[in-house]
């Protein structure tokens, strides 16, 4: 085993061990590092002619995800999932992580319309008037507005708000449409993107300046209607987490002070980091009541021919999801891919060596991705013959590809393939007669597996608390908190002032729709007060 060194990109020297792959002793190039290297091929003496070297990459990450969460993210950020902009806290979506979001908005963008739901598109720029319509909802968002006050050289007389969200933009024009009771009910959604700008620490994905979502806005007759499509978007929302991204999450109600500015209630799928002992807010489903309605005269004549308000939600999921992904199941070799967002879930990579049928092996590739593709399969093959298949796997592993298919000599004499997965390592040898039928099966026990491992790890992270001194103790284990509380919003801020430092102060993440059950005279643990509920509470993103 040898030695390499290079430097990364920030000038750091760094030393790489490069090991043996496989039995068929194929060279590893690179099996940690950063920073593009070049091997020259040198000048040979006699008039002979330059021998051709293969370009080899130095490849991994320089920290550990235990030992330097922040770092660690950071760098599985970088490898081809975003680019860093000159704008700090705007980011560039490299198409592997586009890819993902595409698929995401392709399961849901089907699953509203079955629920007849429109898209639509408003403009990106807000009046300041009509932004501040409705107090409390521009009071929640004011700091993280941003403004055009100049065009070209000449001051604007009238600064313009670029959208936060769109509820002001939107609600205007919902009270010129909406007229009668057959206007209803009124459901409109759009793919965009919003810009919040202030704030500190931005994290690719998870806070950025400007991001992409969908935001739903729905007009009912009654709050029945409205309640009722609340919890079937919440749903969708889960099933986005948990079924495509693997990632488990919770659904609750959020309290009054972390509900949505101006709304009636909240609710939310809420994720948990067990590394960082973080909570994070993975999407939200709210009913606004008829607050907005009334702010924009959002009136129509009912059946009685009477005059009455509507009933309004509002909804709405980011590239927010793409980070909890990556945080929930990256390691130490990089980005871990559940099969059903991977843009390719199959990666076949011919395995020769001297005197091998390269040719014979290349063609067994090629012919290995179009099996797999016709079947449905997500499937590319890496012919490249500028980099060895040692430095193949650490590529396609860092991008976090589900499943490598290696083809070598001894697979092509024994008409099999070799698949190893990447959430665990696990190696199989398996006939080329049942590969489609093998690889499918491969992929949803990955997906399976995948979600399994994070809802263990979440749930060792769960810690049931019943006093302030249980609480402040688990807090500091970086645990998910599930405690008996009195309800009061008045006690959630003592909660955050006295928690309040250097990591966050601790808040509710939301009260559980599956309530544990609660004995009669369970008292608050932050007021002694009697305990109307659980709710999970914790420090977040």
């Amino acid at each position: 085993m040898r030695l390499n060194t290079w430097r990364d990109i920030t000038g750091r020297r760094l030393v790489r061990k490069v090991a043996k792959v496989r039995e068929e002793k194929v060279g590893m190039a690179g099996a940690s590092g950063k920073k593009e290297k070049v091997d020259k091929a040198g000048a040979s003496g006699g008039g002979k002619k330059k021998k051709d070297v293969k370009k080899e990459t130095g490849l991994g990450l320089s920290v550990k995800k235990d030992e330097n969460f922040g770092e660690w993210y950071s760098e599985v950020c970088k490898h081809e999932m975003i680019e860093y902009y000159d704008i700090s806290g705007c980011y560039i979506l490299r198409p592997w992580s586009m890819a993902i979001w595409e698929i995401m908005q392709t399961f849901f963008d089907a699953e509203i319309k079955r629920m007849k739901v429109k898209n639509c598109y408003f403009p990106l720029f807000v009046s300041p008037g009509v932004l501040e319509k409705e107090k409390d909802h521009i009071e929640g968002f004011a700091p993280e507005v941003a403004w055009v006050t100049k065009s070209g050289k000449s001051d604007l007389e009238v600064p313009i708000a670029i959208r936060p969200t769109s509820e002001t933009v939107m609600y205007p024009y919902y009270s010129k449409w909406i007229r009668g009771h057959r206007d209803l009910p009124l459901k409109l959604n759009q793919w965009c993107n919003v810009v919040r700008w202030e704030f500190s620490n931005p994290t690719p994905f998870i806070r950025s300046r400007e991001f992409l979502w969908q935001e739903g806005h729905t007009a009912f007759a009654t709050k029945e209607e409205a309640d009722e499509e609340v919890l079937q978007i919440l749903e969708l929302y889960r099933r986005i987490y948990e079924e495509y991204l693997a990632v488990p999450v919770v659904k609750g109600m959020k309290s009054e002070n972390e509900k949505f500015a101006g709304g009636l209630y909240t609710t939310s799928v809420e994720a948990f980091i067990p590394n960082t002992g973080r909570g994070v807010q993975g999407a939200t489903s709210h009913c606004l009541g008829q607050n907005f309605a009334k702010m924009f005269e959002i009136n129509y004549e009912n059946e009685k021919g009477e005059t009455a308000m509507v009933w309004q939600n509002s909804w709405a999921y980011s590239t927010r999801t793409i980070g909890v992904m990556i945080m929930t199941h990256g390691d130490d070799k990089g980005l871990i891919l559940p099969p059903k967002v991977a843009s390719v879930q199959v990666v076949v990579i011919p395995v020769p060596y001297k005197d091998a049928n390269t040719q014979g092996i290349f063609d067994a590739c090629t012919a290995t991705v179009s099996a797999l593709s016709e079947a449905g399969i997500r499937a590319e093959e890496d012919l490249r013959d500028n980099y060895s298949p040692g430095w193949k796997y650490s590529n396609w592993e860092m991008k976090g590809v589900p499943l490598r298919i290696e083809i070598g000599p001894r697979d092509l004499e024994n008409d099999q393939v070799r698949t190893v997965r990447r959430d665990n390592g696990v190696k199989e040898d398996i006939p080329r007669g049942s590969l489609v039928e093998h690889v499918k099966e491969l992929l949803e026990k990955i997906q399976q597996n995948m979600y399994e491992v994070a809802r263990q790890k979440r749930e060792a992270c769960v810690q049931e608390i019943r006093t302030w001194d249980e609480f402040i103790s688990a807090l500091n284990q970086k645990k998910l908190i599930l405690a008996p509380w009195c309800d009061e919003e008045e006690v959630e801020r003592d909660v955050k002032a006295r928690t309040k430092g250097e990591t966050g102060a601790a808040k509710t993440l939301c009260s559980p729709f599956e309530q544990p059950e609660l004995p009669e005279g369970t008292l608050c643990f932050a007021s002694g007060k009697p305990a109307k509920k659980w709710t999970y509470w914790g420090r977040s993103y």
